[in-house]
Order: structure tokens, then C-alpha cells, then sequence
């Protein structure tokens, strides 16, 4: 099963090529137009900004072969950008066309019903016509989004509708005629539902059926409701031990160390990042997330442990990849300075899905609120035009700042806990040391070593205006207590934003999941210590969900989701050759990007 893939340069290819592995593909990398015309089987995958695409699209010469390979009816499958560039043109980028294959412009999500932009997450598809494509998938199925842009269902594009999703408002998630397909979602991300469509697509157009009659049969189109899910994340500490070894651990309050006469004060270590990743992946876990603390942080970029553990991560993992932690500019020991879009750009190269950011946040938006402008030059705003701000986590690490009177807070953001919802570990609601039930929260910078002048109100506000797409909230307070997550924080920042927001530090039990989706109103809940330590499994956590009313992400196991493929079998790996290739276009698709930009 040969296919070819296109790399227009900004992307998170690695992804896409492993999932092709994991049934069975080999993979040719697309350099030239005349590659275009002359492939078999074209899947054109993409993330980012529309009129940067279209732009290296335009440079690179190669949209009349697109158009014509589409036109002709031939296998191709576009994946969420690669969708998007077939229509007319996109709100995203004004003045900017498209491919002009499908009628309408793209247009942005209005958040109707409160609902977050962008939608990052997973939820279900409804059939509008018979396809081979949806062979295997059921209406609870859910596969995972990561957009702010959509295309609108109208009489024009309706004969071209495979699925349609709600969220907030009804959007075509997927189209096809005859042998053209391209879906909104990121089936590479998935899991087996999404290897199970992968599959279905690349079965079918290597199928050996006239050019001109019917290839898709299947299922008649369903009938049920989309539905979108709350997430189930899990999260891993990483850094090196005093032995050098890389290592899982988790703190109390950030602090990682045994405490313990046995323990002898050496780094918790709790596992191998990729093996715990795994087991959280075949558990159900929606994301994982990587966070690197405290070490090798100044390596050289070539030379960065984390790369090599999101690598090794996304060969066998199929779901949204997470990684945070020196993602930064920063001169290397050797004097090779790397600017933040750079080391971002490695990681995703390797496979990761989004980024986070930390103290470099606080410094950026502490700037924006003294000037409130927007100039270009900080890592958020690099990295979000390129890949798109559903690419961009900022992690925010708040302390508790206990107050007697409102004019205490001096402008900050209050939360009355007195009023707020009440923790989950807190009958009659947090208090002060001296009984206070007023607080605001000062962001920390430095693992939460440091503290600053801003609040997560403000930080919020300010990192979602330069191009931030979600925020992994923290409560060093709740860290490691398993008593809970600070319900009053989380609703103050969801209210204060339009944003996703993940809820951190704190998870004890399912209940405390249940609690913050129903008071807070967040997306999605991390945890890491009670996975860690086995007191519950995700599925355990996602079971308790489904009984209390919250909708969650049916899991599957198994290689009959990957058509008969077992994906723990890799097949047709990419060669080192190929691996090379991708960073080579990779590279050249950035500095055009850049250059466009100036």
C-alpha cells in the first residue's frame, strides 16, 4: 500500500506518517508538481494559517496540479487544512484564494451557546450519505477536532457533505465525491477510529475499480446527534534523575524529591515517559502531555532528550501529543542561539501536536498589557501564525494570594470563595490562614519558584489577544493534594475567556472530574499522580463521567478498529531516507513562510 504525502512545510507530518505505518502503508513524500500529477494515492495534510499555505502553495507552483489531480477524480484525501484549501477562499486570510474546488469561503466559529474557540477536542460525526469510508464507525465514535475555522453547511456544498458535526452551530466535518475526500478532523490523531478511516480510504482507492464508477458503498447515512466530548488527560512530569536517567515523577507543591529517610532525597521516579504514555494511551486517555521541568533545558537543540520521547511517543500513539517546558529562545552552551518558533518547530517535526508555554507567557503578556500591541515578535504570536493558535498551550502556575478586603487586591482579579464553588475537599470552602475567603492569584514563573505582578486573570486575557489557543490551568496549592480542583480559579479564568481551558493539580478521585466539568465549565481535566500511583485508570475516570451525564470518548482496543491491521505491528515504517526528506521540505517551507511574512 504506497501513498504520497503532501508537505507544503508546516505540519506535523511525523504524525500522519506513523499512523500510515501502523496500517500498513509505505509513504512517498511529494518534492515536485510533477510528483502531484503522477501519484496514485495523494493525502495532503496541513495545520496553521490558510493564506500561509496558499502562499507556499503559489511559490512552489504546485496548484494547477492540484486542481487538475482533483478534478480528475483521482484518491485524495485532505486532512484539516487540506480540506480547508479546496474551497473558494477563507475568513482567516481576506483576499487570499483558495483552490476554488469547493464552493464557499471558510469562516470562523461564532461560539454560539458559549461554546470555546477553537474547538479542541473530540466529538461525534453525523453520515449524510452512504460511504466506504464510515465502514466500522458508529454514532458513538468520536474522532478529534483542533480548529477555529468551519466549513458552514449550505445548498451549494451539500451535495459534497460526508459528515456534519455540532458544536454550537452545524458545520460539514467531512466531504467526498467519488474518489475525493477531505475531512476537518485529524484522523492520524484518532486513535483506531481513526486508523480504521485511514485504513477504509487507502483500501478503497487501491481498490481495483474503473476510474469513473462508484468506489464508496457502506452504510446508509445516520441519523444521530453529534456529540461533543470533555477530555481525559493525562500528564507526565519528565526530567532527568541524578543518575541522568529520563524519568516520570511527580511532586508535592512542585516538589519532586523523596522525602523519606529510604528515599534519600533522590528524584520520584515513577517510570519511562513513553511506556506510561502507552499504557495511558490503551487506557483511554484523550491527550498526554509531556512537561519537561527543571532539567536540560540549555542542551543544544540537536541534542534535546524530549524530542526523542515525543518521537518514540507518536510511533505507537495515536491521540494528541502535548509538550511543554523550555519552549523558548535561548542561547545553547555551545553559543547556538534558537529562537522559540525553532524549538517548537523540532518538536512538532517529531510528532507533537501543541505546544506549552510557561514563564516565557508571563514575560510576553506582562508586555502586552503595558502596551497592548501586537508586533509579531513573541514566541505566541510566531508560533500561532505558522501553526495555528490551536497549536499554542499556555500553562499558567497561580498561587493563592489571601486577602482581608477587596482594595487589598490593588486592580487584581478577586475569587470569594465564600461564593465560589467550593472545593471538592472543603465542605464550607477554602479559607485563609487567618480565615480568609477572599484571594486573587499571582501567576508563577520559574516551576513556581517565582512569583510576579500579574494575575491569572490578566495572563489569560492577555496571551488569548497574542494568539494563545487553550490554557492548561494549574493551582500550586492543589499540587500533588488529590483533595480536589480549585473550582473557584478554573471559573474565574472560563468566564474570563473565549478560549479552551484544561483543568490542573488536584484530581483524587472520579468525582473531583465530575465536579469541575459540572461547576467550572472547562474542557478538559489533566491529572497525573492518581494514574501515576494506580488509585484510579482513565477508563475508570471516563465510566464515572458517562453515569453522572458528562459526555466522554468511547475508547477501543483491538486491531479490528485498524481494518485488520494490529498497530502494535509496524509495517512499511518510513525510512531514515524518507524521515530525512520531511525535514528537509520542512525547512524549506519554513523559510518561505518567514520570508512571506516580511
Amino acid at each position: 500500500m504506497r501513498v504520497s504525502v503532501v508537505d507544503y512545510g508546516a505540519g506535523n507530518v511525523a504524525s500522519l506518517l506513523n499512523a500510515l505505518a501502523a496500517i500498513g502503508c509505505e509513504v512517498d513524500i511529494i518534492n515536485t508538481a510533477d510528483e502531484i500529477t503522477n501519484a496514485r494515492v495523494l493525502i495532503f495534510p496541513g495545520v496553521g494559517s490558510f493564506g500561509a499555505c496558499m502562499e507556499v502553495l503559489e511559490q512552489r507552483g504546485w496548484m494547477a496540479a492540484l486542481r487538475a489531480y482533483v478534478r480528475a477524480d483521482k484518491p485524495y484525501f485532505g486532512i484539516c487544512l487540506g480540506m480547508q484549501t479546496l474551497f473558494e477562499a477563507s475568513e482567516e486570510s481576506p483576499g487570499i484564494a483558495g483552490l476554488g474546488l469547493l464552493p464557499g469561503t471558510i469562516a470562523r466559529f461564532k461560539g454560539v451557546g458559549g461554546r470555546a474557540v477553537p474547538q479542541i477536542g473530540w466529538n461525534t460525526v453525523h453520515g449524510q450519505q452512504p460511504s466506504h469510508m464510515l465502514e466500522g464507525v458508529s454514532d458513538d465514535d468520536a474522532v478529534y477536532f483542533v480548529h477555529s475555522f468551519r466549513a458552514g453547511l449550505t445548498a451549494a456544498l451539500e451535495p459534497w457533505a460526508l459528515t456534519t458535526t455540532d458544536y454550537g452551530e452545524k458545520y460539514v466535518s467531512s466531504v467526498q465525491r467519488g474518489r475525493v475526500v477531505a475531512c476537518q478532523f485529524h484522523p492520524e490523531k484518532s486513535g483506531a477510529i481513526g486508523l480504521r478511516i485511514l485504513s477504509n480510504f487507502v483500501r478503497g482507492a487501491l481498490a481495483d475499480t474503473p476510474a469513473r464508477a462508484p468506489m464508496w458503498g457502506g452504510p446508509p447515512p445516520r441519523s444521530a446527534t453529534t456529540k461533543y466530548c470533555k477530555r481525559v488527560i493525562a500528564c507526565m512530569d519528565v526530567r532527568a534523575n541524578d543518575a541522568g536517567d529520563l524519568v516520570c515523577t511527580k511532586g508535592d507543591q512542585y516538589d519532586v524529591r523523596e522525602k523519606s529517610a529510604s528515599g534519600g532525597g533522590a528524584v520520584r521516579n515513577l517510570g519511562k515517559p513513553v511506556v506510561l504514555a502507552k499504557k495511558y494511551y490503551e487506557q483511554g486517555a484523550d491527550e498526554i502531555t509531556f512537561l519537561n521541568i527543571t532539567g536540560f533545558r540549555d542542551c543544544p537543540l540537536s541534542d534535546t532528550p524530549m524530542i526523542d520521547v515525543i518521537r518514540e511517543a507518536s510511533k505507537e500513539i495515536f491521540v494528541p501529543l502535548t509538550v511543554g517546558g523550555g519552549i523558548r529562545g535561548f542561547v545553547d552552551a555551545n553559543g547556538v542561539s534558537s529562537s522559540a518558533l525553532e524549538v517548537a518547530n523540532a518538536y512538532f517535526r517529531a510528532g507533537a501536536d501543541k505546544i506549552s508555554i510557561g514563564s516565557d507567557a508571563v514575560d510576553v503578556a506582562r508586555e502586552y498589557l503595558r502596551t497592548k500591541k501586537l508586533d509579531g515578535s513573541t514566541s505566541i504570536e510566531q508560533i500561532s501564525h505558522v501553526y495555528g493558535r490551536q497549536a499554542v498551550v499556555v500553562s499558567v502556575d497561580p498561587r493563592r494570594r489571601w486577602i482581608t478586603s477587596r482594595d487589598a487586591a490593588q486592580g487584581h482579579a478577586i475569587v470569594d470563595h465564600s461564593v465560589a464553588p467550593l472545593s471538592c475537599s472543603a465542605p464550607g470552602g477554602l479559607r485563609g490562614p487567618q480565615g480568609e475567603t477572599l484571594c486573587w492569584y499571582e501567576c508563577t514563573v520559574q516551576g513556581g519558584r517565582k512569583g510576579s505582578d500579574i494575575d491569572v486573570v490578566q495572563l489569560a486575557t492577555a496571551v488569548e489577544a497574542l494568539g494563545c489557543g487553550e490554557l492548561l490551568v494549574n493551582c500550586i496549592d492543589h499540587d500533588g493534594q488529590n483533595d480536589g480542583y480549585d473550582l473557584g480559579l478554573l471559573k474565574s479564568i472560563r468566564e474570563a475567556v473565549s478560549i479552551p481551558v484544561i483543568a490542573s493539580s488536584g484530581a483524587g478521585n472520579p468525582q473531583h472530574f465530575v465536579d469541575v466539568f459540572r461547576a467550572s465549565g472547562v474542557e478538559a481535566g489533566l491529572a497525573a499522580s492518581i494514574f501515576h500511583k494506580n488509585i484510579v485508570t482513565i477508563a475508570e475516570v471516563k465510566a464515572h463521567l458517562e453515569r453522572n451525564g458528562i459526555s466522554v470518548r468511547a475508547t477501543h482496543r483491538g486491531a479490528s478498529a485498524t481494518g485488520g491491521v494490529n498497530i502494535s505491528q509496524r509495517v512499511g515504517m518510513p525510512s531514515a531516507r524518507t524521515l530525512a526528506i520531511v525535514a528537509g521540505v520542512f525547512a524549506l517551507g519554513m523559510s518561505a513562510l518567514m520570508l512571506s511574512r516580511r
